[in-house]
C-alpha cells in the first residue's frame, strides 16, 4: 500500500507571512498544475491536506484540487503548531477549518494531518478533539523524535487503530524504513530530498506500507531566504536566534534541486492511492490497537 499526500498551505503562508509576492503565487500555481496533470496522467488520486484559511482566501486553489477528484483533508485552520496550543484553541481551530473546507467543496472532511506532525505524548488530547469533529482518519503521528513534534512512544509504524478516551481513530503514521538496524525517515520533506532515488526505490520495494508527504514549496528549485528574527518568531513561535534561523534555513532548502524529478519518477513507476481509498481497503480488525 502506497499512499500519496500533499500538505497544502503555501498560498496562505505567502500572504500572511511573506508579503504576498505575485511571483511566488505564480510558482505555486504552475507547480500545482503540474502535480494535478501528472497525477491524472498516471491515474492517481492523492489526499491534499489544506489549511482552512486557504479555502477562505484562495478558494480557487482548493476547488481546483477537489474538482479533479482528489480527497481534501484538513491541515488545521491557520497552520499553527498544535504542541504550542491549549486544547480550547485547538478545538476552535479544528472546527473552523473543517467548516470552511466543507462549505467550499460540499463534501465531508474525514482526514487530518497536524502541521509539522505536532501531536505527541504531551498533547494526545488532540485525537479526542479530532474525533469530536468528525475526523475518521488521522495522519499526524511521526513515530520518532523530530522538530515541533514527533511521537517516539507510538509503537506502530503501520495503519493502526488509535484509542484515546472514548474515541477510536484510524491512524496512518509516517513509516520509517530500516537501514543498518536504524529507523530512517525517507518519505517526505527534507528526508525525501536527501535520500537518493535508488534508495527511495529500495525502501518502497521492501515495505508493505508507505505514506509519502510533500509540500509544494519543497518541490520548487529555488531556495527561500533566511528569515529575519521577527519573521522567524512570528511564524515558529520560538526564539529567532541566528543559530535557529540558519538551522531552519538549511532544513528547508537542502536537496531541493532534484526533488521534483524524483517525485515524477516515483509517480510513473508505482501505483498510489489516497488516504480514504487506503482506509476503505483495510481490514481494521487485523490492524494493531494502540491505546493512549
Amino acid at each position: 500500500m502506497k499512499i500519496l499526500t500533499f500538505d497544502t498551505e503555501e498560498w496562505y503562508i505567502e500572504k500572511s507571512f511573506k508579503g504576498g509576492r505575485k511571483e511566488r503565487y505564480c510558482q505555486y500555481d504552475e507547480l500545482l498544475e503540474w502535480i494535478l496533470h501528472t497525477l491524472e496522467k498516471n491515474d492517481i488520486k492523492a489526499t491534499f491536506f489544506c489549511v482552512g484559511q486557504l479555502a477562505v482566501e484562495f478558494p480557487e486553489v482548493v476547488k481546483k484540487i477537489a474538482d479533479k477528484g482528489h480527497e481534501i483533508g484538513s491541515h488545521s485552520n491557520r497552520h499553527l503548531w498544535i504542541n504550542k496550543m491549549i486544547r480550547q484553541e485547538f478545538e476552535e481551530d479544528t472546527y473552523i477549518a473543517i467548516q470552511k473546507i466543507e462549505n467550499l467543496i460540499g463534501q465531508k472532511v474525514k482526514s487530518f494531518r497536524a502541521p509539522a506532525f505536532s501531536i505527541g505524548k504531551d498533547n494526545d488530547w488532540a485525537f479526542e478533539v479530532l474525533a469530536e469533529n468528525g475526523i475518521k482518519y488521522d495522519c499526524s503521528v511521526f513515530p520518532a523524535n523530530r522538530d515541533f513534534g514527533g511521537f517516539p512512544q507510538f509503537t506502530s509504524s503501520v495503519p493502526s487503530l488509535l484509542k484515546k478516551g472514548d474515541y477510536t481513530l484510524n491512524e496512518f503514521p509516517i513509516c520509517p524504513a530500516t537501514l543498518l538496524g536504524k529507523n530512517v525517515p525517507f518519505s517526505g520533506g527534507g528526508y525525501f530530498r536527501l535520500v537518493p532515488l535508488w534508495l527511495q526505490k529500495k525502501f518502497v520495494n521492501d515495505m508493505n506500507y508507505v505514506m509519502f508527504y510533500f509540500h509544494i514549496n519543497d518541490l520548487i528549485n529555488q531556495n527561500s531566504k533566511l528569515m529575519t528574527r521577527r519573521e522567524f518568531e512570528e511564524y515558529y513561535k520560538e526564539p529567532g536566534t541566528l543559530k535557529n534561523r540558519i538551522t531552519r534555513y538549511v532544513k528547508a532548502n537542502i536537496g531541493k534541486g532534484g526533488a521534483l524529478n524524483k517525485l515524477d519518477t516515483l509517480l510513473g513507476n508505482y501505483s498510489f492511492c489516497n488516504v480514504q481509498q487506503a482506509a476503505e481497503s483495510i481490514d481494521w480488525n487485523k490492524q494493531p490497537l494502540i491505546e493512549l
